[in-house]
């Protein structure tokens, strides 16, 4: 530990958060992009595939609590680092699948795919976690905003480099990709990642700093290494759920998520089919929200940052931004009433743009979790956010069969950032800490 200049070691953490996140949204991704290779190798129906596809967030929802229970039990280094072992053995096992007898193809994929849902929950968890503790209050919103930027950073990367793979070499090359890259990134982990007070570059004047604005950088501190927190408890659980703001703040992030989803899965499909491009100039076409969503999340939680360092309240703080964000993520209804392309284009990328500005749930539960449960809280915030990977793909995909056109679906997602604003601006309240009650922690 230095003692004497100043570091900046906390930087170097976000960074680190930053790349696992993407890579984790990469293995995400890679199914997707090989999936119509696969189809042809393996005779997989679009009903098999639509059941691969989805395996990983049914998984990745039911894994929320029990992660969060983890890193508040056993610290974030040793579970977040457990988890990207696991989920590069799973992707590295899925390329070796198409060599089984093709009766058990499918299953060993959709085991696979269930197993990496899994391993990957802890990581936005552990993101909010190990950002609770680096940053001081002041800081949080641009570094949430920074891991949180992966999930458009990693689709802008990762589609065309797969897409490349998989033509060049097949779509067995995508899951070996992230396998032997996935074993790097767990090696940089182990060497990069530590407690705060145990890094061995951090200077005490950085400590002090992390300290006194508000990092929480004990969370982890406890003999034989385990985390001074409890167990999962169905008592903090309730607690957690009995909390008007926090409710409010899961329900803002389901439909937050719900913007998410719909670019995800639906967007490329609406401009092919709603805007008659072709495959090619969809797939292209689709990557530019994504950037301007990566470019809005990080200019939201610098913003946040900026007000609350100018004297606003830590409340208006972070309301301020979301609101903005989902305000401009409504725009994309006026789709329904153009046939201009370049005015699509334009009205889309603002949206995401918006939904990216707005995308500070993260930072939120940074700042509200109680000191013993932030991990458990983070779980619990992921799964009711990420319940929108089940539910958007198939309202849209029924409003789309029943309508015969992408309008309503708009609507919808429209909707979806309206009752977001309703619920920050109704719901929350005052953004604070929540203090945990005793019987939470000691059951």
């Amino acid at each position: 530990m230095s003692a004497g200049k100043q570091t900046h070691i906390r930087y170097l953490i976000v960074s680190m958060l930053f790349i696992a996140s993407c890579f984790s949204y990469g293995d995400r991704v890679a199914l997707s992009i090989a999936g119509t290779a696969m189809e042809k190798e393996l005779a997989l129906d679009p009903v098999k595939l639509g059941f691969l596809l989805s395996g990983f967030s049914w998984a990745y929802v039911l894994g929320q609590l029990p992660s969060g229970g983890l890193l508040d039990r056993f610290g974030s280094k040793r579970v977040y680092g457990i988890s990207i072992i696991c989920w590069t053995v799973c992707a590295f096992l899925v390329g070796f699948t198409g060599y089984l007898a093709a009766a058990w193809v499918f299953s060993a994929i959709f085991i696979l795919r269930l197993l990496s849902g899994l391993a990957q929950s802890p990581v936005f968890p552990g993101n909010g976690r190990i950002v609770a503790a680096w940053f001081p209050t002041a800081e949080r919103g641009g570094a949430s905003a920074i891991f949180n930027a992966s999930q458009y950073f990693a689709l802008v990367v990762f589609a065309p480099l797969f897409g490349w793979l998989t033509h060049s070499y097949g779509w067995r090359s995508c899951f070996w990709f992230m396998g032997v890259f996935g074993f790097v990134l767990a090696f940089a982990w182990w060497k990069t990642v530590y407690k705060v007070k145990d890094h061995p570059l951090i200077s005490e004047s950085e400590i002090e700093c992390i300290e006194r604005g508000g990092g929480l950088v004990n969370v982890d501190r406890a003999a034989g290494g385990r985390s001074t927190a409890h167990a999962l408890t169905w008592a903090g659980v309730r607690q957690l759920l009995s909390q008007r703001m926090l409710v409010g703040i899961y329900l803002g992030q389901f439909c937050i998520t719900t913007l998410t989803y719909f670019f995800i899965t639906w967007f490329p499909v609406y401009l092919v089919q709603a805007r008659h491009m072709s495959i090619l100039r969809g797939g292209f076409a689709a990557a530019l929200p994504a950037l301007c969503g990566s470019v809005g999340g990080v200019l939201g939680g610098l913003c946040s940052d900026a007000l609350l360092r100018r004297g606003r309240s830590l409340t208006f703080a972070r309301k301020a931004p979301i609101i903005a964000g989902m305000f401009l993520s409504v725009t994309m209804i006026a789709c329904n009433y153009t046939n201009v392309q370049a005015v699509v284009m334009f009205l889309m990328s603002l949206a995401f743009f918006g939904k990216g500005f707005g995308a500070l749930g993260w930072t939120v539960i940074a700042d509200t979790s109680p000191k013993e449960l932030i991990g458990l809280n983070g779980g619990l915030f992921n799964l009711f956010g990420n319940t929108a990977g089940i539910t958007t793909p198939i309202v849209i995909g029924y409003l789309v069969k029943r309508t015969g056109s992408f309008n309503d679906a708009l609507i919808f997602v429209g909707i979806a950032a309206l009752l977001a604003i309703f619920s920050y601006v109704v719901i929350v309240g005052e953004i604070k800490r929540l203090e945990l009650q005793p019987q939470a922690a000691s059951r």
